[in-house]
């Protein structure tokens, strides 16, 4: 036998080998790995961004609140209560988002509580500035002054 022989051999060995081991392998990839309660997963992060943009409209539309009744800061209470509305808005529609891509219920790491909780606190982000942007309307604090 000569030496290429034997080598031409081998390497027909080693790639037929690696042929037939790759199934597998890629398979070891694809496995996902186990969620216990405290891995960050897409889902529940995604929960965790709407609910916080959702918690910021809170915050804005309280303090937007607030100032249209006249108790703190002697700005308008429209911007904030605008932006508390946007803000209650992206967090109801990316809650939303994550529970209607949920695939499992509670403690999948879907993050569908983490979702109910942003639409809820969407929500309240939204009535708060609703009722603000109503309050600065009515005492007409959202108007400019005339120049005459």
């Amino acid at each position: 036998m000569s030496v290429r022989f034997v080598l031409a051999v081998a390497g027909a060995v080693l790639i037929g080998g690696f042929e037939l081991a790759e199934p597998a392998a890629a398979y070891a990839w694809v496995q996902p790995a186990p969620v216990s309660a405290y891995t960050l997963t897409a889902g529940r992060l995604w929960s965790l961004v709407a609910a916080l943009v959702g918690l910021a409209g809170v915050v804005i539309g309280g303090l937007a609140l607030a100032r249209s009744a006249g108790r703190i800061g002697t700005g308008t209470g429209r911007r904030g209560a605008i932006a508390a509305l946007a803000a209650g808005l992206a967090g109801v529609v990316l809650g939303g988002l994550v529970v209607a891509a949920a695939d499992g219920g509670p403690g999948t790491g879907y993050g569908i509580v983490g979702g109910f909780i942003a639409l809820v606190v969407g929500l309240i982000a939204m009535v708060l500035g609703g009722l603000a942007l109503a309050r600065s309307l009515r005492t007409g604090q959202g108007k400019r002054p005339s120049i005459s």
